[in-house]
């Protein structure tokens, strides 16, 4: 499953951070966890909290909530709320949940209008964001949460125990707090912090009682009108002494960050009046250092551009380093002018004109790597490397002619292009990635200015020009924010069909059904029906992963997942395919990761008809399946059963579940895998070069966990027939693959398709592949597929392609 927050949600040009973006993404990303500050924070926090909106003696007509930021770098609030509880709960009490987008600025504030009470005369300030509850004046609790899920914690220990909390606000009398409560509020007062956002975790301490004075995060402050007032133009119009390639530099970083500038020129080239709010200038009077860009983003925050494009302007404000995702997640940074002033001197005028990008024009390497890793403050090379290219253009106008679609358009507008079409091409027309030190250059996302939909498939041409400024995001980094789209032309991909397999031949699947449960249309099953039927040729033994319990996401304490399960075999029984049973290990409640409250597992689907399941009493959620010396020779201690449940290596991951089967009178044994997500990784495209591999560490302990398992099947018997496979979560030239098949007792499947042919998913533009099917030994000319259904159309089913293997 692909983690992601919709545009309208997101803010900050679609930037988000619910996690540290993979190099390839996975199935189920985990939110990276934010513990309850146990010290001071050094960006955003709860600055104050009124209650008392429109009550007896109040002249503010609304609650409201303020957060400020100590910080100097802006902070993304894309998929995190603030969330209200009362301040004396009860074992039913309910959190009630506002969701933000955009982001608190350095230094600044952010305001979240909540309800509206029955008096007052004063509204707020422009809120940055609104919700509807109505809080107490004189007690509650207020918490600011990684995440738009309403908390379960009743209590200040199990607030501090969860991760997703990273400040907490009790006042008057709450049970749920830091430290004490703080005191003070009323009808008539607020709490709050002071200028230094201080914070020592300790309510009491940290706010004092006072009148409100809430603000937002363009400074606008005290009782507002209830229609924005438009930011007073300056008088002087003159120049001032630096151009926006003096305050993009020649490194990532401006040289002016954090100065106040004043009266930068530039024209008007693009306007977002949605989400992330502001313009683009650009100056047409160039320098002659092509590592200096001409451009700059202009952030309004909440309030919507007055300029137009083609309006010649200048404009002052604060020079400031935002992060897409923060600056923890490893972004890079976008340099921008916040808190502005501007003055249109005239308009209509010509746009500079656009950098057209070809084959030929981006660097065919991708990223320097210095020691150390952190390139920001490395002089950027644009004729050198791709990323240092594409920021030495950051903001400027840029536009891209009948270029080859790589990355099929997805749910938010955004649609892969490669503007090198000779760069590793797979068959079906995409790009594939061979190895970490050949991430594909010529990578570029394509997203919508103009709110115009593209919807095509990995091969079709979007024909035509396509421009607009160059931006950068946190999820998939650079990108075209286009004013101008191309018309897509189809390349006429179709679906892949399996070869059904001979009477003879055993056929074992894998397919991640993208947390599959009942809570999802039927549409979704009767989809994915057809694959397995259609597609898939109906196989005797298939791998799901992602199978999720009977009620989804909803954390009440259910684990089984009979329901679902039932739910899909009719799907696929009403597509004309066979009857499957299925076995699977009910895991213990929220102990494997995915989706909160979804207890996702593996499940093994084998059709009866064609294979008989060798079951054996005992498997459970904590009990090690071992490779034991039966009657005939070696057999499962449990089947169904997990691989060493309790090790550290699955901690909140999915365990592998194994099977003992026959199938002509022959003893096959079939390992189920769902590894942990890439999620802890660097991104590609970050400010750390090369990326930090940080969740690889894990899959690494479940790599080793599973080959001495399947090593010591073999030691028992060489001849075993093992099939290992299912969602790795990693590629094929990884250290995970490398460490499961050492000591030759696997072999990885992929690496037998040619190179252009081995993926099974798509990311960021890169057809790359996190499924894999393994053989032991003894299974000698195996007929292997990685049949593409999914991951290269803008319709997919699953983010994942299923894979069969034919076995004689």
């Amino acid at each position: 499953m692909s983690s992601r927050i919709p545009p309208a949600l997101r803010g900050r040009s679609a930037k988000a951070i619910l996690i540290a973006l993979p190099v390839g993404l996975t199935g189920s990303l985990i939110a990276l966890p934010f513990a309850a500050e146990a010290a001071p924070s050094s960006d955003a926090v709860i600055s104050e909290v009124y209650g008392g909106g429109g009550n007896s003696g109040a002249s503010l007509t609304h609650d409201f909530i303020e957060l400020g930021n100590a910080g100097n770098a802006s902070f993304d609030l894309s998929g995190w709320s603030v969330q209200y509880l009362s301040g004396s709960p009860t074992s039913t009490s309910k959190w009630q949940v506002t969701p933000l987008s955009g982001a608190v600025p350095a230094g600044g504030k952010y305001l979240i209008q909540e309800a509206k009470g029955a008096g007052g005369d004063t509204a707020l300030p422009t809120p940055d964001a609104t919700g509807t509850i109505a809080m107490s004046a004189a007690s509650g609790t207020v918490a600011l949460v990684h995440s738009t899920t309403a908390l379960t914690c009743l209590t200040a220990a199990d607030c501090a125990a969860d991760g997703t909390v990273k400040d907490v606000v009790g006042f008057g009398t709450a049970v749920v707090r830091e430290g004490s409560p703080a005191t003070g509020a009323g009808n008539t007062t607020s709490v709050s912090r002071d200028a230094k956002f201080t914070d020592t975790d300790d309510n009491s301490a940290d706010f004092t009682g006072s009148a409100p004075s809430p603000s937002n995060s363009t400074g606008e402050s005290g009782g507002g009108d209830p229609s924005p007032t438009p930011t007073p133009t300056p008088t002087d119009t003159t120049p001032g002494p630096l151009r926006i390639h003096d305050i993009q530099g020649a490194t990532r970083l401006s040289p002016e960050n954090g100065q106040t500038v004043t009266n930068v020129p530039g024209v008007v080239t693009a306007v977002r009046s949605t989400g992330s709010k502001g313009y683009w200038i650009q100056d047409p009077d160039a320098d002659n250092n092509p590592a200096t860009s001409e451009a700059i983003f202009v952030f309004t925050g909440s309030a919507t551009p007055l300029v137009k494009v083609g309006d010649s302007v200048v404009v002052s404000g604060k020079i400031s380093e935002y992060y897409p995702g923060g600056k923890s997640s490893g972004t890079q940074s976008v340099t921008e002018l916040t808190g502005p002033t501007a003055s249109v001197l005239s308009s209509g005028n010509k746009l500079p004109a656009a950098e057209v990008i070809d084959a030929a024009t981006i660097p065919d390497a991708y990223a320097p790597k210095v020691e150390g890793g952190n390139i920001e403050s490395q002089q950027l090379e644009p004729g050198t490397y791709a990323l240092d290219w594409l920021e030495a253009h950051e903001g400027m106008l840029v536009e891209i002619r009948d270029t080859r679609v790589v990355g099929a358009s997805n749910q938010y507008n955004e649609t892969w292009i490669t503007t090198k079409p000779q760069q590793n091409p797979t068959p079906r027309g995409g790009t594939v990635m061979t190895g970490y030190d050949n991430p594909n250059s010529g990578r570029l996302l394509i997203a919508s200015l103009t709110g115009d939909q593209l919807k095509a498939n990995v091969g079709d041409t979007l024909t035509g020009t396509t421009a607009g400024p160059l931006d950068y995001a946190n999820y998939g980094g650079y990108n075209v924010q286009a004013t101008t789209l191309g018309t897509v032309k189809s390349g006429g991909l179709k679906p892949e069909v399996a070869q059904k397999g001979k009477s003879d031949e055993l056929s074992v699947a894998t397919y991640n059904v993208e947390n599959l449960d009942p809570t999802d249309p039927q549409s979704k099953f009767d989809r994915l029906a057809e694959g397995v039927v259609k597609n898939l040729a109906s196989p005797d033994i298939i791998s799901l992963e992602e199978i999720q319990d009977n009620n989804g996401a909803k954390d009440d304490g259910t684990v089984a997942a009979d329901k679902t399960m039932a739910q899909f075999i009719d799907a696929i029984k009403a597509a004309g395919g066979p009857a499957y049973d299925w076995r699977s290990v009910d895991p213990v409640n929220d102990q494997d990761g995915g989706e909160p409250g979804g207890n996702i597992r593996n499940v093994l689907l084998f059709n009866p008809q064609r294979v008989s399941f060798v079951d054996r009493p005992g498997g459970d959620s904590t009990t090690a399946v071992e490779a034991v010396s039966g009657k005939k020779g070696v057999q499962l201690s449990v089947s169904p059963g997990r691989i060493n449940p309790t090790s550290d290596a699955w901690k909140s991951s999915r365990k592998p579940l194994v099977g003992e089967f026959v199938f002509r009178g022959q003893q096959v044994f079939v390992v189920g895998n769902h590894f942990n997500s890439k999620g802890g990784d660097r991104p590609l495209h970050g400010a750390v070069q090369p990326p930090v591999l940080g969740s690889e560490t894990q899959r690494l302990a479940q790599a080793k966990e599973v080959n001495s398992f399947v090593s010591g099947i073999l030691a028992k018997d060489k001849k075993a027939k093992v099939v290992v496979l299912g969602d790795m979560n990693d590629y094929q030239f990884s250290k995970p693959l490398e460490t499961l098949t050492a000591g030759g007792v696997l072999t990885d499947l992929i690496n037998t398709l040619p190179v252009g042919e081995r993926y099974s998913y798509v990311y960021d533009g890169n057809s790359q592949t996190l499924d894999h099917i393994l053989v032991s030994p003894a299974i000698k000319k195996p007929a292997y597929d990685v049949v593409h259904i999914n991951s290269e159309f803008s319709d997919q089913t699953s983010d994942h392609d299923p894979q069969v293997v034919r076995i004689k």
